[in-house]
């Protein structure tokens, strides 16, 4: 195959982005990296979208075996941050001047559809920004009253497009189940967020093609591909973690692909390596979601080891000196998918 005709299509196809996915080569890479720089210039420009989230609750009803939120874990502290709790530390992430809230947690049906509600109304009359949720897997009820109530975006990750790997790792539970969520939440009008776990044992460089495709095939708006890092207690606590070359390849091969998705340069990158973040703005990234989650609760929320936790408002600054640095600004409105602007 020949690289520079394949950077210069306006779609490709699985065989193709495997192949992006294999250059092993610097000046190979190199012109990977600068073509998906370009198209995130083109579609995306040089705005980098800031969400603020809030973990509030680390319970969750799930045995994925990567995580080390999964129910079974009994050596994680567990809480539930209030409705006060969470209405406050929104109020912060606007004040900070971000305009995206993102209300994070594991399946905790704790929180019930009256409650999310609630809180979903409080923080819009509240405050002039938009929410995502990203709490697993609901009914349709839940969704359709949610999607009234203000919320405007909804992420929920597929993890694998390999339907075997996707049962390995999900107690037996079905891909195309989550899939049918990830498209009720599209139709009723939420703006959709989805992607994978990179590294994942026993994934191959055609799985990872196959997720940009199903991204690609679903019309998300927003998409992540981050990197496995092993949890402590999980089952999968020894297998390394993903390889930092794999990652951004995927990263920029899905910008290519993608084009006028919202991709972020995700935590787990810079726990990954130092400068995660900022390699992924590089390649296609175009948003950063700093983490508001208040102390004690902040250090609990543990996905995976060695996660980072910070200051939100000095990693802020941090984040704005580094965009100045390379050439990026921080975006001035809400981030709403762009999709939905080409189309209006």
């Amino acid at each position: 195959m020949n690289l520079d005709q394949i950077l210069n299509k306006e779609e490709l196809n699985k065989e193709e982005i495997v192949f992006l996915l294999s250059l092993q080569k610097k000046e190979e890479l190199e012109k990977l990296y600068f073509q998906a720089n370009e198209v995130r210039k083109e579609y995306c420009g040089d705005e980098v979208h800031l969400r603020g989230i809030i973990e509030f609750s680390n319970y969750c009803d799930q045995e994925c075996m990567y995580c080390g939120l999964r129910r079974s874990n009994k050596n994680l502290q567990r809480y539930r941050m209030t409705k006060d709790e969470i209405i406050s530390t929104a109020g912060r992430i606007t004040k900070a001047g971000l305009k995206t809230v993102v209300l994070q947690s594991g399946e905790d049906h704790f929180y019930s559809k009256s409650l999310v509600t609630d809180i979903i109304i409080s923080i819009k009359e509240k405050y002039d920004t938009a929410i995502t949720l990203s709490i697993g897997e609901r009914g349709r009820d839940e969704y359709e009253e949610w999607k009234k109530a203000g919320a405007d975006r909804y992420l929920l990750k597929h993890e694998t497009a390999n339907d075997k790997l996707y049962s390995a790792y999900h107690q037996q539970e079905m891909l195309k189940s989550r899939l049918a969520h990830i498209r009720c939440l599209k139709q009723i009008g939420f703006q959709t967020g989805s992607g994978n776990i990179i590294g994942l044992p026993g994934q191959t460089i055609e799985d990872i093609a196959d997720d940009i495709l199903l991204c690609k095939e679903m019309d998300c708006d927003m998409c992540s591909f981050s990197p496995f890092i092993p949890s402590n207690n999980s089952p999968l606590w020894k297998i390394p973690p993903a390889n930092i070359d794999l990652t951004l390849k995927t990263i920029a091969a899905a910008r290519i692909v993608l084009k006028d998705v919202h991709i972020p340069a995700t935590t787990a990158l810079s726990t990954l390596i130092d400068g995660g973040k900022e390699l992924g703005l590089k390649v296609g990234a175009n948003v950063i979601m700093p983490n508001f989650t208040p102390l004690p609760y902040r250090v609990n929320y543990q996905i995976y080891k060695n996660k980072k936790t910070y200051d939100p408002l000095v990693y802020l600054e941090e984040i704005k000196s580094m965009l100045d640095r390379i050439g990026r600004n921080v975006g001035e409105g809400k981030g709403h998918s762009l999709k939905l602007v080409i189309n209006q």
